[in-house]
């Protein structure tokens, strides 16, 4: 009885983060039997909190909405978390590439939204940034500049996180006046 119950709690919990999806493209694939042709489908999804944890899948079916499923699982098994600064932009640029794909993302001042192409702006708008300024060179297709976008991600590193690396505070690292700037 108390492992059910615990069971049941474990399922509430997975399930209880609202997390918001967004389809990104469909690829319809055709195969010619004797009868006739074959329909299947691919389905890429990005899936996130928008609160600074982002994932992506795809899924194949028979059907649309099977494989929009299958790739919104997955999504949801390979998500990742990003910090973000003030909970709206990157705190610095970062380039990201996959394949012949690459990316290239920068922090923004308040008020200047999303300017980002396609994939991109799906995966930005699932995290949670309010405001970045993006750019996609090289491949054009959506699976690569996700995956690019994705790359760049990991990168993203708060200044906790890099005084933590160091063995600083996070003041020092953050800190503007240099005592060398100061005695020149």
């Amino acid at each position: 009885m108390a492992r059910e119950d615990n069971r049941r709690d474990r399922r509430e919990r997975d399930d209880s983060p609202e997390f918001a999806d967004r389809l990104v493209a469909i690829n319809r694939v055709s195969k010619t039997v004797k009868g006739g042709k074959r329909f299947g489908f691919a389905a890429l999804v990005v899936v996130g909190d928008q609160k600074g944890r982002v994932g992506f899948g795809k899924g194949k079916a028979k059907e649309v909405p099977e494989a929009v499923r299958k790739a919104t699982e997955q999504a949801k098994r390979s998500m990742i978390r990003v910090p973000l600064r003030e909970g709206r932009t990157l705190h610095h640029d970062i380039e990201g590439r996959h394949g012949a794909g690459k990316v290239i993302m920068r922090s923004a001042v308040p008020g200047t939204g999303i300017i980002a192409g396609g994939p991109m702006r799906a995966v930005f708008e699932m995290l949670g940034l309010q405001d970045v300024v993006a750019k996609s060179l090289g491949s054009q297709n959506p699976y690569n500049m996700i995956r690019a976008t994705i790359d760049g991600l990991k990168k993203e590193s708060s200044p906790r996180m890099v005084a933590q690396r160091r063995g600083k505070k996070v003041a020092d690292i953050l800190r503007k006046d240099e005592p060398a700037a100061a005695e020149a």
